[in-house]
């Protein structure tokens, strides 16, 4: 007869009984699995390979697809065929691409996200991710000899919507169930968070291959909770070897490089960066003709002068941080160091010049993400081990709003919100008599409309027709946790109602994500006048256009000279709503306000009256 072991509640269950779920770092020049197993946190490696996975995809004319060493190994004799940095490309379309990878690649534009023409028929960001993805889960599977619950997948805490879904799209098309995205700075601090029983306030500086990500966390008692994001969507790894490149080939053939470089150059700029690490000179290898190759000495301070600027680059969105979670450099406890690219001795120097302490780096940086993101699928899958508590609370890096009447923004959600969070905020109608209501969904800082990225439109019609301001609109914001939006909109009265879920706008450029930010505090205070003088602007022309009404309707009940009085103020806020002086626009509403006002009681007086004729008092309602 079989025995069972059985388990009381709250005791750790058969590990058999386990559900196996993974955490996977996306990169953009190399990707990781992890598992937890044993209650140990652990990379997987792959049959015959590390841990590591080169994210380079090359299609073959047999259609047979390679992916990882093999193919990185084939990506200067066919470059156009092996598909690396595939990241920077997700929900991008063909304007938003830099000019490396258009020169790169044959790039198509579709009018939605950018495709790649291979040998074998174009390709999509999404399709070639979803080649690394399928890699990794049939390692995880192997490895664990079972099917996966879920995985949750890191994307750069600045990754819009649209990068988002190309994501989840990708792991879908793979064959996993995402159980979530997760911030990669995020990842980091569990990973130390849990393994160090840390709490305190710690950054993470997260540079990798295609992008960066600086994040400040408060860890307390459990609690993961996001305090301030910022970083640059395109900055990363790629750009040293650009940079590296493009000196070696001035060096060797006294020209600068165009936008065209050779995928052979470039592999050799990332193997010098690379060997400098751990080696004050290396020797490369520059391809300067067909088939010439000339030997080239490449210091340490060479490749340091030369990249000094991409460094400072990564230390301005760190700065913003500080200043968004009203932190000074020594209340940090400690920096955690994220990403292949944090390997380079010149950017873990200038981080521990500007903490005044050495980062930690106790965690491999390229599987760091990877192992959070393991503890957090770990947790997902329903293997919370007994008095395992914890609780993460990420952040949206980008305020959330709404068109207003002339063209305002205002704001719902503001940016560094922790998610998942819904909020709901009332609206009314601007004329008498409105039936529909055009809802605009914006993402931005910027206080006027033009200034913002739209994300979605939809109505709310079968409003009850009303005075103007009478109907009360509920439009509610609820942001998942996976940072993925959605709208709703609904009149209170009638319960009528109406929804949109955010899809992804494929076309969002690279660096637009972080300028928002940045362009928002450049023009704070200019946008502050011009948002005061459109609403004083809004409010003249409402007042005027109620005013006029009530002259159409009940003019008879001024005397002329009255009425003179209020024509003449009306021709002066006319006047005045057409300049740039919002204190004089509300000077001139102020003034018209006043001379309507003994107008307004006499239509009160006479809308009274109208209601009691022919009625008898012991009629009235009490």
């Amino acid at each position: 007869m079989a025995l069972l072991q059985l388990s009381e509640p709250g005791e750790t269950p058969d590990p058999h009984q386990q559900r196996f779920a993974v955490g996977i770092d996306l990169g953009t020049t190399n990707s990781l699995v992890a598992t937890v197993r044993h209650s140990i946190p652990e990379c997987l490696a792959g049959d015959g390979c590390g841990v590591i996975l080169p994210s380079v995809v090359r299609y073959q004319r047999d259609g047979k697809t390679i992916v990882g060493q093999e193919a990185l190994a084939a990506q200067a004799a066919d470059p156009r065929n092996t598909i690396a940095s595939v990241k920077r490309l997700m929900g991008r379309g063909l304007a938003d691409t830099d000019a490396g990878m258009r020169a790169r690649y044959d790039l198509v534009d579709t009018g939605g996200m950018v495709r790649i023409n291979t040998v074998a028929g174009p390709r999509t960001p999404v399709e070639v991710s979803s080649e690394i993805l399928r890699v990794l889960r049939e390692r995880a599977e192997a490895t664990l000899g079972d099917e996966l619950v879920g995985a949750v997948i890191t994307v750069p805490a600045y990754f819009d919507d649209a990068q988002r879904q190309a994501t989840k799209d990708a792991a879908r098309v793979a064959g996993l169930n995402v159980l979530r995205l997760l911030n990669e700075p995020t990842a980091a601090a569990i990973a130390y968070g849990l393994d160090e029983a840390a709490e305190g306030i710690y950054a993470v500086y997260d540079l990798g291959g295609g992008t960066f990500d600086f994040s400040i966390l408060r860890l307390s008692r459990g609690v993961f909770e996001v305090m301030a994001t910022s970083g640059d969507s395109s900055l990363g790894g790629d750009d040293f070897d650009e940079a590296l490149a493009d000196w070696m080939h001035r060096q060797a053939s006294g020209v600068d490089l165009d936008c065209s470089k050779s995928r052979a150059l470039l592999v050799e700029a990332r193997r010098v960066k690379e060997a400098l690490t751990t080696h004050p000179e290396v020797i490369a290898r520059v391809p300067v003709a067909a088939d010439g190759l000339r030997e080239l000495k490449v210091g340490l301070a060479d490749f340091q002068q030369l990249t000094r600027e991409l460094v400072e680059r990564t230390l301005l969105p760190v700065r913003k941080a500080l200043r968004d979670a009203a932190l000074k450099v020594d209340e940090i406890q400690a920096v955690v160091m994220v990403g292949g690219a944090t390997r380079m001795p010149h950017v873990r120097t200038a981080v521990a010049q500007l903490f005044g302490r050495e980062p930690f780096t106790e965690i491999d940086p390229e599987k760091v993400v990877a192992i959070g993101a393991a503890i957090q699928a770990n947790v997902l899958a329903g293997n919370r081990r007994p008095g395992e508590d914890w609780l993460l609370l990420d952040v949206i890096p980008l305020s959330l709003g709404l068109e207003m009447m002339g063209g305002l923004t205002e704001k719902i959600i503001p940016r560094n919100s922790t998610i998942p969070v819904a909020k709901a905020q009332e609206f009314t109608t601007y004329k008498d008599g409105q039936t529909a209501m055009a809802i605009h969904v914006l993402q931005g800082e910027r206080e006027l409309v033009q200034d913002c990225r739209s994300l979605a439109r939809f109505e709310l019609r079968g409003i009850p027709p009303m005075p103007a301001g009478g109907a009360r609109i509920r439009v509610t914001f609820q942001v998942d946790a996976d940072g993925l939006l959605s709208v709703s909109a609904r009149e209170q009265t009638t319960g009528v109602e109406s929804n949109v879920t955010v899809k992804p706008s494929y076309g969002l450029s690279d660096d637009e994500i972080a300028g928002m930010l940045k362009s928002g505090f450049e023009h704070a205070s200019e946008d502050m006048q011009a948002r005061a003088l459109r609403e004083q602007q809004v409010e003249a022309e409402r007042l005027l256009e109620a005013t006029r009404q009530a002259l159409n309707e009940d003019a008879a009940l001024l005397e002329a000279d009255e009425l003179l009085l209020v024509e003449s103020a009306m021709s002066r806020l006319q006047q005045l709503a057409t300049g740039t002086d919002h204190l004089a626009i509300k000077t001139g509403i102020d003034a018209l306000s006043a001379q309507t006002g003994e107008l307004a009681a006499r239509r009160m007086d006479k809308a009274i009256r109208q209601a009691l004729t022919g009625s008898r008092v012991d009629n009235l309602p009490i």
